[in-house]
C-alpha cells in the first residue's frame, strides 16, 4: 500500500478525468487497478525467471531495489517538486484511454512496485515448501489494490474529506515507511551479498 500509494495518485486522477461523470471514474478506476494487479502478478510470478535470465543475483536486486524505494520515499518525505511531474505530457481528459498509461503505468506500477515485488519474491525461494509466505504477498497484492480501486472510485469525495494538507500528510508518512522498506531490503541484500562472495576467512 505504501508502494502503490493511492492518495499521491489521486490529484492526477482527477485531474486525467477532468469533466468525466462518475461511472467513467469507476471504470477507469476498475480497468486502472485491473492492468496494475496482472502487471504485479505477472513480476511476481515470472520475476525470478527473468532474473535468471539476465543472470542478476537476488542480492543485487535487493540492493538496488532498496535503492530505487528509498530514492522514492525520500522524494515523498521531502517533495521538492510536484509528485505528478513523473506523467510527462499526459493527456487529460482521455477516458479509457489513460487506465493502462500513465495510471496503471507508470503512475501505480512504477520502478518502486517492481522493486517490491521482486525483492518479497526473493525471499520465496521454494514457493510450495514456504506456501504461507507466497500466500501472504498474494493478499498484501489484492488488499491494497480493492483498497486502491476504493478510494480511486471515490476520488472526489476522498478529496473533499480529507484535503489537500491531509494527502499531504498522509504521502509523506508513507514516504517514511517507504525509505524504511528501501534501507531494509539494502541491509538484507548487502548481508546476502558478503555471504555470497566475501572469501571466509580460515583461522
Amino acid at each position: 500500500m505504501a508502494i502503490i500509494n493511492p492518495l499521491a495518485a489521486l490529484p492526477v486522477f482527477l485531474k486525467l478525468l477532468e469533466g468525466q461523470d462518475k461511472d467513467a471514474h469507476r471504470r477507469v478506476a476498475w480497468k486502472a487497478c485491473l492492468y496494475t494487479t496482472l502487471l504485479l502478478f505477472f513480476f511476481l510470478i515470472f520475476g525470478a525467471l527473468l532474473l535468471k535470465v539476465f543472470e542478476v543475483p537476488l542480492s543485487m536486486v535487493r540492493i538496488v531495489g532498496g535503492i530505487i524505494l528509498m530514492r522514492i520515499g525520500f522524494a515523498l518525505f521531502l517533495p521538492s517538486r510536484d509528485t505528478t511531474s513523473i506523467i510527462p505530457n499526459a493527456p487529460t481528459g482521455g477516458g479509457d484511454s489513460v487506465a493502462f498509461v500513465p495510471l496503471a503505468m507508470p503512475l501505480m506500477f512504477g520502478p518502486g512496485a517492481i522493486a517490491t515485488v521482486l525483492g518479497m519474491a526473493s525471499f520465496v525461494r521454494h514457493p510450495f515448501a514456504e506456501f504461507p509466505s507466497l500466500a501472504a504477498i498474494v493478499i498484501a497484492i489484492l488488499v491494497t489494490m480493492i483498497t486502491t480501486y476504493l478510494i480511486l472510485a471515490c476520488a472526489d469525495k476522498v478529496v473533499r474529506y480529507i484535503g489537500p494538507h491531509g494527502i499531504d500528510a498522509a504521502t509523506r508518512i508513507v514516504g517514511f515507511f517507504v525509505a524504511a522498506i528501501g534501507m531494509g531490503l539494502i541491509f538484507h541484500g548487502v548481508i546476502e551479498a558478503i555471504q555470497i562472495y566475501l572469501p571466509a576467512r580460515t583461522p
